[in-house]
C-alpha cells in the first residue's frame, strides 16, 4: 500500500550560493560524509548537493513530516541508481508506519534538480 509521495524540485544556483557561503557547515549541518563524497567527486557538485538536497525535501512530503536533514541520506548503488538510507527518527518513523520499500528517482536539467519518492508499506 502506498504510504506517501513526495516530490521536490530545487533551483541548482540557491545551493552553490549556500556552499559557497557556508562551505564545510552547510554540508556537515546537512548531509552524511558519503553523500558529501559522493558529491565532491564529480566537476558539477552542486548538481548532486541539489539532487540530495530534493530527496530529503520530497521524503519529508512523502511521509508527512520534517526530521533532521541527515537522517535521509540517498546513497547509489553498483549501477549509479540512488536509494535511502535512514537514520535516527526517520528510522524509527518509518518502522512505526510499517514502511516496507522507498522508492527514489532523481533528474537534472539545466539550473535544476528534481527528485520523488514514494512510500510504501507492508500489510
Amino acid at each position: 500500500m502506498i504510504v506517501g509521495i513526495g516530490i521536490d524540485l530545487v533551483y541548482i544556483p540557491r545551493i552553490k550560493k549556500l556552499l559557497d557561503k557556508w562551505g564545510d557547515t552547510f554540508k556537515k549541518r546537512v548531509f552524511s560524509d558519503d553523500e558529501i563524497a559522493y558529491s565532491e567527486k564529480h566537476l558539477k557538485y552542486e548538481n548532486h548537493y541539489a539532487a540530495n538536497f530534493a530527496v530529503k525535501e520530497a521524503f519529508f512530503k512523502a511521509i508527512g513530516r520534517g526530521f533532521r536533514f541527515k537522517d535521509i541520506e540517498t546513497l547509489r548503488d553498483e549501477h549509479g541508481k540512488p536509494y535511502i538510507n535512514l537514520h535516527g527518527e526517520a528510522k524509527e518513523t518509518a518502522s512505526t508506519l510499517r514502511i516496507s520499500s522507498i522508492h527514489t528517482s532523481i533528474s537534472h536539467d539545466g539550473e535544476y534538480s528534481i527528485a520523488v519518492v514514494l512510500l510504501e508499506s507492508s500489510p
